[in-house]
């Protein structure tokens, strides 16, 4: 039961435990307790009733997060999903944060626990979310992408999934995004993309850019 360093997140986070498995998905359910401050906010200690839906493919398939509670209220001003999942970020930004460390403590730690830290500090003061925040759906991952990349335009960033999602030697092939009309492999934008290129596997980019062309 020690997939993804489980055992290790229900050591810092002792009230959590396993639930029954569904399939292939790891269960996880209980309170998670937290003391956050974040380069000089307001100090927060809190806690939410959570259940974590771990996928086997973690870390390049993200788990889903659901509160329990209704404490969170149920709206998009909150960043909560149509489905009744939390809305933690984009998949990729929360990919790169997890690639040197691909646990369910770090995910908590980088993804989660900031997300929680942000929705209690704008429930006890409101206003919105303290670390900023995307638009919801297709509109705000595009956003976030072209700051990742770099880039001015959606088409780039999809251009660029695009080559993500083929061999290195032939996307090198391909003209590149960036603008400068040389093949990517002559241009400097390679290197972005070689980056990427660490932080996943082609199949996720060849997953995602199939949901961003569908809207997600």
């Amino acid at each position: 039961m020690n997939l993804y360093g489980a055992e290790e997140f229900l050591k810092d986070y002792p009230d959590m435990s396993f639930a029954p498995m569904k399939g292939s998905e790891l269960f996880l359910r209980g309170t998670l307790k937290f003391k956050a401050s974040f380069q000089g906010t307001q100090h927060i200690e809190d806690k939410y009733e959570l259940e974590i839906a771990v996928p086997e493919k973690f870390p390049y398939e993200l788990p889903k997060v659901r509160e329990l509670e209704q404490k969170i209220p149920r709206d998009l001003n909150h960043h909560i999903n149509h489905d009744d999942t939390l809305c933690l970020g984009s998949p990729l930004r929360m990919i790169m944060k997890l690639y040197k460390s691909p646990t369910l403590t770090t995910y908590a730690e980088e993804c989660l626990i900031p997300y929680l830290y942000a929705v209690s500090y704008k429930l006890q003061n409101g206003g919105g979310f303290v670390f900023g925040e995307l638009e919801h759906g297709r509109k705000g991952i595009m956003s976030d992408y072209l700051d990742i990349l770099n880039l001015t335009k959606s088409e780039q960033v999809i251009e660029s999934l695009t080559l993500l999602s083929m061999k290195k030697r032939v996307a090198n092939k391909k003209i590149c995004p960036c603008g400068c009309y040389k093949k990517l492999g002559s241009c400097t934008f390679h290197f972005k993309i070689n980056e990427l290129r660490k932080v996943a596997p082609r199949s996720f980019f060849k997953i995602h850019l199939q949901d961003i062309k569908r809207g997600l």
